[in-house]
């Protein structure tokens, strides 16, 4: 009931605002005018509801978050994934894809795409798609760096870099590389051994809406794949 009041207030007054809940954001033209809405819808407020004085200020639309969105500037105002929710989003996925879990890519795939499911049915309305294909990107990469991590040591990784069309000496200099897990993850031979189909294949949750084409049934498809 506060927050109807609040909402006829901010109506009667012409002032421009979003509200969800108990989060608002109220539009003004300047940063005096700023100040001066926010002392007197405070006062409004005040002995109805708190005020949390640590999450409000006064500040340019595109510094600010709501609903863990913002405001892009450009030739047109975009709506953004603010900073904050994709730390915590990479936080989740980090824990999802962690590399000593002890399961299976495909079952790996399988939890994290209970989680990005919900994650882009939220913040899949954003406006900025290549935001989202480098979260898909890094998501690959992840899953790659857990099978480098898998498959442990030199002579396994030599076989399964063999099994998957990795030509012998591209083969040979990856499983013989000094480079941790996370760069080899980049590397041409692990490009080429689990490309993107092939997690297209076992149902990796997309990000982005345009999917990459993924064959119907790749060479190695099925269990000779060395993933777990």
């Amino acid at each position: 009931m506060v927050l109807d009041e609040l909402d006829r207030e901010l109506e009667r007054r012409g002032h421009r605002f979003v509200r969800y809940a108990d989060d608002c954001n109220i539009y003004v033209r300047s940063e005096r005018a700023g100040h001066r809405v926010m002392s007197n819808i405070s006062k409004f407020i005040t002995g109805k509801l708190k005020v949390n004085r640590s999450k409000s200020s006064v500040d340019r639309p595109w510094r600010g978050k709501f609903l863990g969105f913002r405001l892009l500037r450009g030739e047109q105002i975009k709506r953004g994934i603010a900073p904050s929710a994709l730390l915590r989003m990479k936080a989740r996925v980090r824990k999802l894809t962690g590399r000593n879990r002890g399961v299976t890519v495909a079952q790996m795939v399988e939890q994290l795409n209970l989680y990005l499911r919900g994650w882009r049915g939220y913040f899949g309305y954003c406006q900025t798609p290549s935001v989202l294909e480098q979260l898909d990107s890094w998501i690959r990469r992840r899953l790659r760096c857990m099978v480098w991590k898998q498959w442990k040591r030199g002579k396994r990784r030599f076989a399964a870099l063999r099994r998957l069309d990795i030509n012998k000496d591209l083969a040979a200099r990856t499983a013989g590389s000094v480079h941790g897990p996370w760069r080899v993850s980049r590397s041409p031979a692990l490009s080429f051994a689990l490309p993107n189909y092939y997690f297209a294949s076992l149902g990796l949750v997309l990000l982005a809406e345009q999917a990459s084409a993924c064959p119907a049934e790749p060479p190695w498809y099925g269990p000779v794949c060395p993933v777990v």
